[in-house]
């Protein structure tokens, strides 16, 4: 994990510079499990964002406002309720373990100073936040219950007295001597390892860095003295990123990722700001993740469906296709109606066309003349069903390519808000159902068009959709019929504007914003991406047509490989 011992004692250090003695104002509970303090200090108002979700269990400084239930819940209540007013007497970190301990003074209801403690455990799932009497050294209320039907040996439960997580038979990093790292170094299993087995406090990507180092010892005595010293000076906080997504952060050099020139190592002025950049970027990028792929799982049932509805149109309008031969039976049926025996199941007769024999299935119910009626019935009916079947399977195919590039927008969606406008987008469409608001009266604003905008080298601008309601914004609002515009040929993408203000665009322009089409498009993955473009003046909307669906002439092809400018 990479909020480890080492990082909760250099976050220790940072709250105690920046908390100490400073006064609760207000308590919040922006999740079920998330707290938000506001503290007033000498230095101002500072916000103590403390979390104990699995995957966000951290405590830091932020400047964030996340926005907040409009019913607090019990464990807020209960904050306010012993907190309110409260001043923060010191804050600790128990042992070399993630548990950062908030010692604070505040008044009863009878006017008598008492002290409480609030007590933040960062344990990944069984992370928790606990406010505990420390004249009782009870559990006065905790953000998460933990029964004896989850734990028998540690239960965190209103009125129980509070215990500390069992302690792990490890030395503490800052009483490690260089004679235990050497032993460790030379342990039977790879030194990272038995660094890990060994040492408390220390993360996996950590043991490793401490294993390269040249001198093992000499990189932890002095990552220690760094993270332990009042002033914070000697801390390095970094996060790293791959392809602009953050991957682990600390406040030493991680070996694991310094060896790899595929991650980019991000540096911050403070612990908070690094844990801040970190967390919250690696919960929009999982955030994201999921409502895409609930919404490209809704947009796939749908393709799927309407797939299954093409192939029984084709297989309909198979069927359909041989309306003639019931033309035939009837005007065969109608010439020989004299041949026809009373009750007779079917007659064979000689086509007058090819001379050829004909046997015609009959309906003894029926007299002939009426079964040579029943034949030019159906054959009327498989040519109507022909043509409908026909209408019906272009608009399917309309369909389908609509929701086709919808798909591809919710696969390239690059945040929360892309996904809710594709959403959106459907939702209006009848795709999806809407969702009931919270807030009485609350109506969906409209959501202002804020296409991809890049710079080419020669200062030239090119617009570029997010999705199909953006495409048409751009394509018939906002560009001049003499811009450029451009699109994938039979791809899912965007529509593209190339900027021209009435001039003639070069051809390393169209280059450019052909490489920009075909990044912004299915093919993003692929090389030589054909890209058809033309004056906008040629791009026309056919009445009815689905978001994003246009038709254009006077168009020309260029072949360019997904690119965006530097």
């Amino acid at each position: 994990m990479s909020y480890d011992g080492v990082v909760t004692c250099a976050m220790t250090q940072e709250l105690k510079r920046e908390l100490t003695l400073g006064k609760i104002e207000k308590i919040y509970q922006p999740q079920p499990d998330q707290l938000l303090l506001s503290v007033h200090t000498a230095r101002g108002r500072r916000k103590l964002f403390i979390s104990a979700s699995g995957n966000h269990s951290a405590v830091y400084l932020t400047e964030n406002n996340p926005e907040n239930p409009v019913q607090p819940p019990l464990f807020c209540m209960v904050l306010r309720k012993h907190l309110g007013a409260a001043r923060i007497q010191n804050i600790a970190q128990c042992g070399c373990d993630r548990i950062i301990e908030i010692d604070l003074e505040t008044v009863d209801e009878l006017g008598f100073n008492v002290n409480k403690r609030l007590i933040c455990e960062i344990m990944g799932k069984h992370s928790n936040v606990i406010l505990v009497d420390l004249s009782t050294g009870k559990i006065i209320e905790s953000i998460k219950h933990v029964g004896i039907d989850v734990n028998r040996a540690r239960q965190i439960l209103p009125g129980k007295l509070y215990e500390y997580p069992p302690l792990q038979e490890k030395l503490p990093f800052t009483e490690a001597t260089e004679e235990d790292v050497a032993g460790l170094m030379d342990g039977q299993l790879q030194p990272e390892r038995n660094i890990l087995a060994g040492i408390q406090g220390i993360s996996p990507g950590l043991a490793l860095s401490i294993a390269s180092a040249p001198s093992p010892y000499a990189f932890l005595d002095d990552l220690r003295t760094a993270v332990c010293a009042p002033d914070g000076t000697g801390v390095s906080p970094r996060v790293y990123t791959k392809n602009g997504a953050p991957v682990d952060f600390h406040v030493a050099p991680l070996a694991a990722y310094e060896s790899d020139s595929s991650y980019e190592s991000v540096p911050f002025d403070s612990v908070s700001r690094a844990a801040e950049f970190y967390f919250v970027n690696r919960e929009s990028s999982n955030t994201i993740k999921q409502k895409s792929g609930d919404l490209q799982r809704h947009i796939k049932a749908q393709l799927d469906k309407l797939r299954l509805k093409v192939q029984r149109l084709n297989e309909d309008m198979v069927k359909a296709m041989d309306a003639d031969k019931y033309r035939l039976r009837g005007e065969l049926l109608n010439a020989n109606l004299h041949l026809v025996q009373p009750g007779a199941r079917s007659v064979t007769v000689t086509s007058y066309y090819d001379g050829s024999t004909v046997e015609i299935p009959l309906d003894p119910k029926y007299s002939p003349a009426r079964n040579a009626q029943n034949y030019y019935k159906k054959y009327g009916k498989s040519k109507t069903a022909l043509k409908e079947k026909q209408i019906q399977l272009e608009e399917t195919m309309a369909e389908i390519e609509y929701l086709e590039s919808v798909y591809s927008y919710a696969e390239r969606a690059a945040s929360v808000e892309e996904v809710d406008l594709l959403r959106s987008e459907l939702t209006e469409g009848g795709y999806l159902r809407q969702r009931k608001s919270r807030a009485k009266g609350a109506r969906p604003g409209k959501a202002k068009p804020k296409p991809h905008t890049y710079t080419l080298p020669s200062g030239a601008t090119v617009l570029v959709g997010r999705n199909n309601k953006e495409n048409d914004f751009l394509t018939f609002k906002r560009a001049s019929s003499t811009d450029i515009w451009l699109h994938t040929k039979d791809i899912p993408g965007s529509h593209v504007i190339l900027l021209t203000e009435g001039a003639a665009p070069s051809e390393e322009d169209l280059r450019c914003a052909a490489q920009i089409a075909a990044y912004h498009s299915k093919g993003r993955n692929s090389a030589n991406v054909p890209v058809d473009y033309t004056k906008v003046r040629y791009v026309k909307k056919p009445a009815g047509a689905k978001p994003g669906f246009v038709i254009f002439t006077h168009n020309r092809t260029l072949y360019e490989d997904p690119a965006l400018p530097e």
